[in-house]
This record gives C-alpha cells, sequence and structure tokens, in this order.
C-alpha cells in the first residue's frame, strides 16, 4: 500500500507541504482501537462529477486588463496542466451583481418582441473571451452553466421586497430607492403575458453561446427564485415557475433542439427551501423536464437538506451553484461601511478557507455531485461590480496588474485537485468530532481523502484500510489530502 498527504497550512498561505504515508500490516498492531479512522471502499455513494467557479463580466474584466502573460498564469491556476482542474464554469445571461452596469441583449424588447435586436455584443467584450482561452488551455472538457438573473426590466412588475431575501442580504443601512416603477434590481415579477417571450429570449441566449463554440450544457431557471435583492432579481412562486417551465421554455427547448445538449436546474437559491420548492416542482409531468437541483449556503449549513434530496430524488443531480463570503478579500466587516471585530487579513483569509472547505465536506457527504464558486477573480475590494459592496474570490487581482492566491483556493484545491470527475464517493468512520472529512474513490482506483482541522490543537490518527494501517499526522489549523494507491 502507497500513499501520500499534502497539507496546506491555513494560517500560513502558500506554505504546504507532502509526505510520505507507511503503511504496515495490522497484525503488526492488532491493539490498535483508538483514535482511529477507517476507510471502507465497498460501501459507494453518488458520483463526483467535478468543481468549478464562475467567470462573471466582473471576473472575466479583470482579466482581460492583465498583461496576456499574467492573465494566462492567472488562468492556468484553474485551468493549466497544475491547475487545480476547474471544470464547470457559471456565467449570467445579461448583468448580475458582478457585472460593470446594469445591461441586457435586447435594448427594447416591447417594441422588438421577435428580438431581432438581440446582440451578445456585450458578452463578447470580456466574458467570451476570457471562456474561449479556458477552453483552449484546458486539456479536458469544461461544462458551461448559463443562469439569469432578471428578464428586461419592461417586462416586469415594479419590485416587491421580500422580508426574507432583506434579512439574509439586507439593505445594511442604505436608503430604499423609488420601487414605483420596474427594474432589474430590488425583485419585481415577471409578467405573464412576456413568459413566452422570456423563454424565446433564454432560447436565443443559450443557442447564440453554443454558436459562439462556448460547451453550455447546463442552464438554470432563475438565479434564487425568491431573491427580492438591491441587485438583479425577480421572484417567481412555484407555481408561476412551473408554469413558465411547462408551458414555454421546454416547448421552446425541445423545438430548438437543445434538450439533447443542455441540462434544466431549478431554484438555484439557499438551501434552507430547497426541500419545500423540490416537493412543489417535481411531479409527474416535470420529472423529466427538469435534470438537476441547484442551491446556495448564504442562510447557513442545511446539510441534511441536501440529503434529503439524496434521498427523495435518487436520479436528480444536485449542483452547489454559487457560494461566496459577503466581504471582500481579508476583511471580515460584511460590507465597507458595516464594522466588525478586528482580525488580521491572514485570520479572515483562514476562516473563509474553512468555512469553504466545511461546507464542500458536508455538502460531498450529503450526496452534492457538482460544486461551482462564485467569482473566480475580484480585486482587493470584492469588486468590481454596479452595486454596493464586495465578496471573496480564489484569486485577488491587485492594482499593479498581478494577483493573489488566497488561502480559499488552496484549500478548494485539496478536493478539486485530486478528487476528479467521475470519482464516487465511498464510506469512512472517524473516531472524533475535532476534525471533518471525506472520502472518495477516483476512475483508476485511486482513494483520496480530504481531513479538515480547524482547531489549533495537532492530532495524530491511525489510518486503516483493507488490513493496512498508516500513522496520519494532522497539524492544527491544516487541511489535508491524502491520495492512496495499491
Amino acid at each position: 500500500m502507497q500513499g501520500k498527504q499534502y497539507i496546506s497550512y491555513g494560517m500560513f498561505p502558500g506554505y504546504a507541504r507532502e509526505r510520505d504515508l507507511l503503511f504496515a500490516d495490522e497484525a503488526q498492531s492488532k491493539t490498535v482501537e483508538a483514535n482511529v479512522i477507517n476507510v471502507y471502499p465497498d460501501f459507494t455513494y453518488q458520483q463526483i462529477e467535478g468543481f468549478g467557479g464562475a467567470i462573471t463580466e466582473s471576473t472575466a474584466y479583470l482579466l482581460s486588463k492583465m498583461e496576456p502573460s499574467v492573465r494566462r498564469e492567472a488562468l492556468s491556476r484553474f485551468f493549466g496542466k497544475d491547475g487545480i482542474h476547474t471544470k464547470y464554469i457559471r456565467t449570467h445571461i445579461d448583468s448580475c451583481d458582478f457585472a460593470l452596469d446594469e445591461y441586457a441583449a435586447v435594448g427594447d424588447p416591447v417594441s422588438d418582441p421577435e428580438l431581432l435586436s438581440f446582440t451578445l455584443a456585450r458578452d463578447q467584450q470580456y466574458i467570451l473571451p476570457v471562456i474561449r482561452e479556458a477552453i483552449e488551455m484546458a486539456d479536458y472538457e469544461l461544462s458551461v452553466l448559463l443562469s439569469p438573473w432578471s428578464p428586461p426590466a419592461a417586462w416586469k412588475t415594479p419590485p416587491m421586497l421580500g422580508k426574507n431575501d432583506l434579512a439574509v442580504y439586507g439593505l445594511l443601512g442604505l436608503k430604499t430607492p423609488d420601487l414605483s416603477a420596474p427594474g432589474r434590481c430590488y425583485g419585481g415579477k415577471l409578467k405573464p403575458e412576456y413568459y413566452s417571450s422570456w423563454a424565446r429570449y433564454l432560447v436565443k441566449y443559450v443557442q447564440s453561446y453554443l454558436d459562439e463554440g462556448i460547451p453550455v450544457t447546463m442552464l438554470s431557471l432563475q438565479n434564487e427564485e425568491n431573491a427580492a435583492t438591491a441587485w438583479d432579481s425577480c421572484v417567481w412562486s412555484a407555481d408561476e415557475i412551473k408554469i413558465f417551465l411547462v408551458e414555454h421554455l421546454y416547448p421552446q427547448m425541445k423545438a430548438a433542439g437543445l434538450l439533447e445538449k443542455v441540462e434544466l436546474f431549478f431554484w438555484d437559491h439557499n438551501k434552507e427551501r430547497v426541500i419545500q420548492r423540490a416537493a412543489q416542482m417535481l411531479d409527474a409531468q416535470t420529472d423529466q423536464m427538469l435534470q438537476g437541483i441547484a442551491f446556495h449556503w448564504y442562510s447557513g449549513d442545511h446539510f441534511e437538506a441536501v440529503s434529503m434530496l439524496r434521498e427523495r430524488y435518487p436520479r436528480k443531480t444536485l449542483m452547489m451553484s454559487e457560494c461566496c463570503e459577503m466581504h471582500a478579500p481579508g476583511n471580515n466587516a460584511a460590507f465597507p461601511m458595516i464594522p466588525a471585530p478586528f482580525m488580521t487579513s491572514e485570520r479572515v483569509d483562514y476562516k473563509d478557507a474553512v468555512h469553504y472547505a466545511h461546507d464542500i465536506i458536508g455538502n460531498l457527504n450529503a450526496g452534492m455531485n457538482r460544486w461551482i464558486d462564485w467569482n473566480l477573480v475580484l480585486d482587493e475590494k470584492g469588486g468590481p461590480r454596479h452595486v454596493f459592496g464586495g465578496c471573496t474570490a480564489e484569486l485577488v487581482a491587485k492594482e499593479d496588474g498581478s494577483f493573489d492566491e488566497s488561502m480559499i483556493y488552496h484549500y478548494v484545491g485539496h478536493f478539486s485537485r485530486y478528487i476528479l470527475p467521475g470519482a464516487v464517493r465511498i464510506g469512512f468512520s472517524r473516531c472524533s468530532d475535532d476534525f471533518e472529512m471525506t472520502a472518495a474513490q477516483n476512475t483508476d482506483g485511486s482513494l483520496v481523502l480530504v481531513i479538515l482541522n480547524k482547531t489549533a490543537t495537532d492530532r495524530r490518527y491511525y489510518l486503516r484500510l483493507n488490513g493496512y494501517l498508516a500513522e496520519v499526522e494532522i497539524p492544527g489549523d491544516t487541511i489535508s489530502t491524502l491520495v492512496l494507491s495499491e
């Protein structure tokens, strides 16, 4: 039995080490019962299809501003031979909060109901060139998810702010703007008389991306279906979006020949309400229309909800489609105007990375198939974006044209670099909740264990596998990946 352990020290960004694992026949250590991690490859669960992140207009803009050699180096961190094997790319249909301003592919859809003026000119400025460069760099197939944040404002009702989403995202002390007229932001609903037009719009967007050579394989019905946020958003009840799917979008996708190419996902919103929305959406008619359920993390762990989804809907693809910390890199204030207890930027970076690892482990153990981060690259203020505030990203673009790797990048890489597409989650048992872990078997037979020690205490355990034992060191404030092969 052979094995390697790769350790990243969270409090010392960029510092990592590799060590060999030395296995002994268990006959030499029959008395070992305490402090044991057992691995059971014969117990198999869901397939793990891959990991990814978003190339928003903000991300693409920052990459486009870099010198070509620097941009290639940044993209290689994700898509290059020695990168972290980023497989999935998410991007937005028309503007989202991480766009430079509000925009749509059709300027006046009311006077142009046939969408003859439809153009991808805005996407071609930043987003499409960067995605193409990623495709050219990767020596494996990439897969793109398109998500809409809002239909054109002219097709919507005036905004209606939802209390729950204000509690999650908040106005953060800002004065509420004039919401008497329809807009892309602060929610509002799509008027039923425009359901067919919006379906045509989405089909045109997907087909246009495919025509540009972009491998779109997924479309979500709406980003955050119940969000009335201060940025691009649209609120749908379950009944409304079900009518939109059954009577408009699905028939038009079928007529365009897209159903064989593009999977449809619903919800694309926080985990704590996903069970209710799945029960409302999925029935004998819609089950074959919807291939997957997408969810976010902003209202808490809710790993039990993911587990219940896996149990109730075993054939559906379960996908984390967005997550980030809602503060600028290294700054634990939620937004610049909201004070927070002081932490060093290194400590903030470490806590963010631990949150990511905790969430990935919890979702994988609950049955998740795919995981997609939010922006792959943002600047030091957590932007740019056309609304207030900023968020974290795996790479941070600096004013001098260079970039830094955040600790989030390294922690995500402990999963995506080693748990490869097609892997299957396998069984394990652990002796303590002092650490978190998950385990998988790759298609080449290698076993991967990711172990998170978010305490400051060094730990030592015995790893037991197929009658062999190895002593494993898990230092405090670290994440480790163990790769085992015979």
